[in-house]
């Protein structure tokens, strides 16, 4: 093929050498039984006679997979799956694929956003990294001079198998200290602290209480994202300042979002650094309740499914759906597992998403999207009439659930509140009361309509009036209009250079 100045025959896109960049590091082979806990995971696998085990990796971490599992199988009779390719965010166990291979357990590697799962046992290996414990301390010591201080150590799972010699080295001179415990149970309320998260279904039930009393009046225990800590002296956890040892990611952020109350400061373990935060939480807080007057506005709101792992997501769901058909919204519900601006620039006539998803994914900065994407609290604030915004902040969707220590409960018929708002964004009037159930009855009755032009729309905010307006409605298959004909030769060649266009 001729090739122009123009155009080329595509040999040198074929032959372009492309740099492939490292995102973890292979654990040296003789680290590799301490850092991923061989002899407890082959201890797991006998004690529970599992006969089909999935891994599931992150990416940084499938460098060590093929050596993890050659250890695994000579040490116990298992059939070994490795997940490489979640199909969420990689801290949530992911159930389903290991179902789609049907294993009967899950252990789960590398960083964890310990959210309580439903249907297999789980064990998490977090990986023991690196820390300097001294310098750690001796950062400690210059951010709290004040011995006195009231301060509660966090840490990112990978870290917290320091926490017991840190706990030593700092305890005898801080006599406020308050150090968490990582708690790997499938439901923190029934087992706070189980090694391996192994359940009877019966011990399992959803979260009533993010605090659990305790047999002392004074001590109050907390649970709260796979954290456990016990609080002394009748303070509450706004009392405390917070010591959080890891490097900047979902974890921290939010872990400052819903204790952001209290003051943060950090160890960065990789670059031996201690810092104090300087993150305005103020202004974060700021950009959400914007994202809550944009709910407000909306009239088609679009329910994203962003896990189906994590412990009753389906009751969210149902319960979000109520709550927007209350409010006089509409809702659809979308499963496209990892979410892209492309996939959700495919429905402009969704005003709004919510996202259900573990409390670490659910910050999802939508600043890219077409239509903003919330969290469920964010639409219960713009629904829920009886939630008032004070500034606290729920990421974790089952405290909202009936039963949940942050549920509200939807105000009734009767319940009397200003007919009209002013909206914040656009100036116009909106309507705050609840629908009745006969106008919710009515209201479904004529939601969608076929596409037929001779058919009126009569619910003017649903997806359906939107559809009937776009000039392209997708591949309609037309069925007896479209004439039969005989395929045809093809053009060849590449799209730039077709041979039958020539060169000149």
């Amino acid at each position: 093929m001729t090739t122009t100045m123009f155009s080329d025959d595509g040999s040198k896109a074929i032959e372009r050498s492309t740099d492939v960049f490292q995102t973890g590091s292979r654990t040296a082979a003789s680290e590799i039984n301490e850092v991923h806990e061989i002899a407890r995971t082959c201890n797991f696998i006998k004690k529970h006679a599992f006969k089909r085990v999935a891994l599931q990796f992150p990416d940084e971490l499938l460098f060590d997979a093929s050596a993890i599992i050659s250890i695994l199988e000579k040490n116990t009779s298992a059939k070994l799956f490795v997940l490489g390719d979640t199909s969420y965010g990689s801290c949530c166990v992911d159930e389903v694929a290991a179902e789609h291979l049907d294993a009967d357990s899950i252990i789960h590697y590398g960083r964890a956003c310990l959210s309580p799962t439903r249907r297999l046992p789980v064990m998490y290996v977090f990986g023991q990294k690196s820390i300097d414990l001294h310098q750690c301390a001796d950062s400690f010591r210059v951010l709290y001079p004040d011995k006195f201080t009231p301060v509660i150590i966090l840490c990112d799972v990978i870290y917290s198998h320091a926490l017991e010699d840190l706990q030593q080295l700092l305890q005898p001179e801080y006599e406020n200290l308050v150090v968490s415990a990582v708690c790997c149970s499938r439901n923190e309320a029934t087992e706070p602290c189980s090694v391996d998260g192994l359940h009877d279904e019966s011990e399992v039930d959803v979260q009533k209480s993010c605090n659990r009393a305790s047999d002392e009046p004074s001590l109050q225990v907390i649970n709260k994202f796979g954290r456990q800590f016990t609080l002394h002296d009748a303070r509450s956890v706004d009392d405390y300042n917070m010591f959080y040892i890891g490097q900047e990611s979902l974890t921290l952020t939010n872990f400052m979002m819903t204790w952001n109350q209290c003051s943060f400061c950090t160890f960065d373990p990789v670059k031996g650094v201690g810092r104090q935060e300087a993150v305005n939480i103020n202004k974060a807080l700021m950009k959400r309740y914007y994202m809550i007057e944009r709910a407000k506005d909306a009239q088609v709101v679009g329910i994203l499914v962003g896990t189906l792992g994590v412990a009753d997501y389906l009751s969210t769901i149902d319960h979000l759906k109520w709550i927007i058909k209350q409010s006089g919204k509409k809702s659809y519900t979308f499963v496209m597992g990892k979410l892209n601006v492309a996939k959700l620039a495919n429905f402009l006539e969704v005003d709004i998403y919510v996202l259900i998803a573990c409390p670490e994914n659910s910050l999802l900065d939508s600043s890219e999207f077409y239509r903003p994407v919330i969290t469920p609290y964010e639409m219960e604030v713009a629904c829920n009439q009886a939630r008032k915004w004070t500034g606290e902040y729920v990421t974790d969707f089952r405290d909202l659930l009936p039963g949940g220590c942050c549920h509200v409960q939807l105000p009734d018929e009767n319940f009397k509140s200003e007919e009209t708002d002013v909206s914040l964004i656009t100036g116009c009037l909106r309507a705050t009361q609840l629908q009745k159930s006969e106008e919710q009855n009515k209201a479904s009755n004529t939601a969608l309509i076929p596409r037929n032009d001779a058919l009126a729309v009569t619910q003017s905010h649903s997806a359906a009036s939107f559809l009937a307006t776009r000039s392209w409605r997708g591949l309609e298959q037309n069925l007896g209009e479209t004439p039969v004909s005989k395929a045809v030769q093809g053009r060849k060649g590449i799209a730039i250079a077709y041979e039958e266009e020539g060169t000149g």
